[in-house]
């Protein structure tokens, strides 16, 4: 039991959106508020792979013991199932759910924009100018560049 939820069967699955991917997944525990996962569908879903220390994503690392229940790790029918919405609230990570659909939709990790922002690189993208020529950022690297953005809404 874990936060008065008694988990013990599998569920039908359910949809993950991320980072403009859809992950189907094929087996979840059944619970009412949460998304439960084996650790192989976390990594599909956000890239934190369950690690002897916690679930890690580069240097992000979130502790989580392996060897009792907790908010988020249970071992239940013969297998090992992560908490992906109890570790996106421990991220600080938006997220919504659609109950009847089994679909939830993850923002972004702010730990993962964080780093973003401190290296001062912004992503390259590419954009149609005045001409119709396709431009990307990357052209234009080591110049100094001014970007302005304006939409009509």
């Amino acid at each position: 039991m874990v936060q008065g939820i008694a988990i013990s069967a599998y569920g039908a699955g359910a949809t993950a959106l991320y980072n403009d991917q859809t992950i189907i997944i094929e087996e979840v525990l059944e619970a009412p508020i949460d998304l439960w996962v084996s650790p192989a569908d976390l990594t599909r879903i956000n890239g934190f792979v369950l690690k002897p220390e916690g679930a890690c994503l580069g240097e992000i690392c979130i502790p989580i013991k392996q060897d009792e229940d907790s908010e988020l790790f249970v071992k239940r029918l013969g297998k090992s199932w992560v908490n992906v919405s109890e570790l996106a609230r421990k991220l600080q990570q938006p997220f919504v759910t659609d109950a009847k659909a089994a679909a939830w939709s993850f923002g972004a990790i702010p730990q993962v924009r964080k780093s973003f922002l401190e290296s001062a690189i912004a992503p390259d993208f590419a954009l149609k100018n005045r001409k119709g020529e396709t431009v990307r950022l990357s052209d234009f690297r080591g110049k100094k560049v001014l970007i302005m953005t304006w939409a009509s809404w």
